[in-house]
């Protein structure tokens, strides 16, 4: 018998640990001289109280979900995929690749294109330490980690040594054709008498997201290798006995959460710089194990996840545009909330085991 029930764990033991890091975060706040209800409603108005505000709010979250998503499958397999940055890289990297070199007619073909490219890029880049971790026995976590770094020069090298235009000192390739631009929200959804996320970068890449999430609830709650990457996650032992392959897992698992990985690029490089740039993936990779783990690796937990990381990065760009409050804080505050929902979350988990425990044995 569960030590309390699952909405309990699905949604009170975040909910605790994100009044925790607020309660904390207040007091830093207020540590240097600033008022913390004044903090929270800049944020809030600003990631929040209008449609621009929206719109990189949803943009952020977009990535988020990508990373994610990248996460939690390699999680249910028992694996820490730490590779979430460097295969978002490589991924852009081929994002790039399909977009620029081929004369696309629409951008309907290219994002099919492009989106099928930046996938098998990451996955490919995820494939190599899930061999090593299969066949060698190495952490998945070092693999992935190192490989980061790899990735990052290599990138480094192919923009400025190759995918560079000439004459041009920017690290960085040129930027797309017109009919390789995705539709934004602001063309999607305004009106000749009402434009709304202007200037927001959130495009159609959003809905991919979305349907991201639900693609990879089926996989792993409705499918055989979802019942077969959960049962090697939970027991390699009893998998084993049960017939399936840990090899196969591995390199299912690490391939899935690859190619998601990479298919953030498709937001980031194709949607909004529509150019492929040094740091494009602005550390979402590393976030996406936030995201993870405070989604409890469900799919509606990570896109709920990804909303809330959204907004704590556009309301804190706010928060540091129009106040004293410096840019650091925000990190400090970001790190409050993965710290209280991942490495503090037994703080919360024990105490309320202990109370819904003493509930039961008082109901009977």
């Amino acid at each position: 018998m569960d030590k309390m029930p699952r909405w309990a764990d699905a949604i009170l033991v975040p909910l605790i640990s994100l009044i925790l890091a607020a309660i904390i975060s207040a007091l830093v706040i207020l540590g240097i001289g600033e008022d913390p209800v004044a903090a929270v409603k800049m944020m809030v108005s600003g990631a929040l109280g209008s449609t621009y505000g929206w719109g990189y709010t949803l943009y952020y979250a977009t990535n988020f979900m990508f990373t994610g998503l990248a996460v939690a499958v390699a999680f249910h397999a028992r694996m820490f995929n730490i590779g979430g940055e460097g295969q978002a890289m490589l991924g852009g990297l081929g994002v790039a690749i399909a977009c620029l070199y081929v004369p696309w007619p629409h951008w309907s073909l290219a994002l099919i294109a492009a989106m099928i490219s930046g996938m098998v890029f990451g996955a490919i880049w995820a494939a190599i330490p899930a061999y090593l971790q299969a066949r060698r026995g190495s952490h998945i976590v070092i693999t992935t980690i190192m490989f980061n770094f790899i990735a990052s020069a290599l990138l480094n090298y192919m923009l400025v040594n190759v995918m560079r235009p000439k004459g041009s000192m920017d690290p960085a390739t040129r930027r797309f054709g017109d009919t390789v631009h995705l539709p934004t929200f602001q063309e999607m959804f305004s009106t000749a008498d009402n434009v709304v996320f202007r200037g927001a970068p959130v495009n159609i890449t959003f809905f991919i997201a979305v349907i991201a999430c639900i693609l990879v609830w089926l996989l792993i709650w409705r499918t055989r290798l979802g019942y077969e990457i959960r049962a090697f996650g939970h027991s390699e032992t009893g998998a084993l006995y049960a017939g399936i392959s840990p090899f196969k897992i591995i390199m299912i698992a690490m391939l899935i959460s690859g190619a998601l990985a990479g298919l953030m690029a498709i937001n980031n490089v194709m949607g909004e710089a529509e150019r492929l740039v040094l740091n494009a993936t602005e550390g979402a990779g590393f976030i996406g194990i936030s995201v993870a783990l405070m989604g409890r690796s469900h799919p509606v937990g990570v896109f709920l996840a990804a909303i809330l990381f959204g907004f704590l990065y556009q309301g804190g760009a706010e928060l540091a545009l129009w106040t004293k409050i410096p840019r650091e804080l925000i990190v400090v505050i970001q790190g409050l909330v993965i710290l209280f929902t991942g490495a503090l979350d037994n703080m919360v988990r024990m105490p309320l085991e202990r109370i819904f425990m003493s509930f039961r044995k008082g109901a009977s």
